[in-house]
């Protein structure tokens, strides 16, 4: 096993192993699941850091996506186990939050993914834009240099 080269230190990382569902007619991992894993490695992240959706639901807010920029390195292959790294890239205290993320293959360290999201905070009972909370200032630290 060889770790992978991570793109900025100490990132929050979660671990995805290739299901049979996840290959698609080309024999490789689809597409659309590196957008899952994205979605579900930040949730993951944003769990450990205290604001799960309940904590979301208490404070009235949440975050959306407003923009997926991914580019495709290398394809995941069937048996293998996807390490989904996450950082805070962004967060300028009012609306608006943006994560990096870098997915390698377990066994290799091979890098698959480089993706980069840019949120949006809103108010979970309108759907409305809305000022992020304390909480989310200080619960989604700026973990990479600036975008």
């Amino acid at each position: 096993m060889t770790a992978p080269a991570w793109d900025h230190e100490n990132p929050y990382v979660a671990s995805f192993k290739v299901q049979d569902a996840d290959i698609d007619a080309f024999g490789h991992v689809n597409n659309a699941v590196y957008v899952r894993w994205i979605n579900d490695g930040a949730w993951e992240h944003s769990k450990s850091l205290g604001l799960d959706f309940e904590k979301y639901r208490e404070l009235d807010s949440g975050v959306i996506v407003v923009r997926h920029e991914i580019d495709y390195k290398s394809s995941a292959m069937p048996g293998e186990t996807a390490l989904v790294a996450t950082w805070i890239s962004a967060n300028d205290g009012r609306v608006r939050l943006s994560r990096r993320f870098q997915i390698c293959d377990e066994a290799t360290g091979r890098t698959l993914v480089r993706a980069h999201t840019n949120f949006a905070v809103i108010a979970l009972t309108s759907g409305r834009p809305r000022r992020m909370p304390q909480e989310f200032i200080e619960g989604y630290p700026v973990m990479w240099p600036a975008d």
